[in-house]
């Protein structure tokens, strides 16, 4: 599949409104004044890179047309059993997502935030749901993420047979965009040679390998004993499946850092708490550089 074809559906964010000139003074001011800088990120953050958030089954279906025809809802194909029930549509699904993320290129927004990690004394930390790798594409340090929900960069067992998991690196899929379907030989696990999936926690999911992200959660609680000033940034994690608030809202409190939200639809925060920026990523991201000392 070309760039394009990947690209079907998913359309970039181009509705860019003014942002409130006082509140980004307010996030520069915050971040400049951190030593650490906490980044809680959700699917929001891709949409400037040209990714899909999948907000609601109208979007999930304009990306997925052979999954609409057959009423498929996002929560019935992102799950174990859409593996055991039709392996080969569920791993058309995913096998497309990871040729998908594989070809993106992270936009400038994550160039910033790194910039800004990098030049604070404790540096950056990244909590994000995606499972895309954009961050470790932009050049984040691999071992300051947690993926809370996994990568599809990793595969496990299906079963799962053990606790093992590893890299996807040597699965090259080709998929039958027209019918969401995987061509070729379905990949298997190492271990006991049954079908393997990814390393996602998915919606019913009992099986999640945890492990590798259990490892990621215990770098970061132990960074976090080592900052004194965090800022949290807190970018496209939306209401409905909150997780990323969640985390943003106890390092908040835990740590007594004030909180920068850039959301385009649900930017509300506590003036309590730190300052909400309704806009997309890239946008409030850049304008706030702006505003920072050389």
């Amino acid at each position: 599949m070309n760039q394009q074809t990947l690209r079907d559906g998913h359309s970039q964010n181009m509705d860019a409104v003014p942002l409130d000139h006082e509140a980004i003074e307010q996030a520069a001011a915050l971040i400049s004044s951190a030593d650490a800088l906490v980044i809680a990120a959700g699917a929001g953050i891709g949409v400037d890179s040209g990714l899909p958030d999948f907000r609601g089954n109208a979007g999930f279906w304009k990306a997925y047309p052979a999954l609409a025809a057959e009423g498929t809802a996002f929560m019935d194909i992102a799950s174990p059993a859409a593996f055991q029930r039709t392996p080969r549509r569920a791993w058309g699904f995913y096998a497309h997502r990871l040729a998908l993320y594989r070809a993106t290129i992270p936009h400038a927004g994550f160039g910033l935030l790194r910039k800004w990690g990098d030049a604070m004394a404790r540096g950056s930390f990244v909590f994000t749901s995606n499972v895309d790798g954009q961050f470790q594409e932009a050049g984040f340090d691999p071992l300051r993420i947690d993926e809370c929900h996994g990568s599809i960069h990793h595969m496990q067992c299906l079963a799962p047979c053990s606790q093992a998991t590893w890299p996807a690196t040597g699965f090259t899929p080709t998929v039958d965009a027209a019918r969401c379907e995987l061509l070729g030989a379905l990949p298997t696990c190492p271990h006991c040679g049954g079908l393997a999936r990814p390393n996602i926690l998915m919606f019913d999911d009992w099986a999640w390998v945890d492990a590798r992200r259990e490892a990621q959660a215990a770098r970061r609680q132990c960074w976090l004993e080592q900052v004194r000033r965090p800022v949290v940034i807190e970018i496209g994690a939306g209401v409905n499946i909150a997780t990323v608030r969640h985390f943003a809202h106890r390092i908040v409190l835990q740590h007594k850092g004030p909180l920068v939200r850039i959301n385009p639809r649900e930017p509300h925060v506590s003036h309590l708490l730190g300052v909400g920026i309704a806009g997309g990523a890239l946008q409030a991201l850049t304008a706030i550089d702006a505003m920072l000392p050389a």
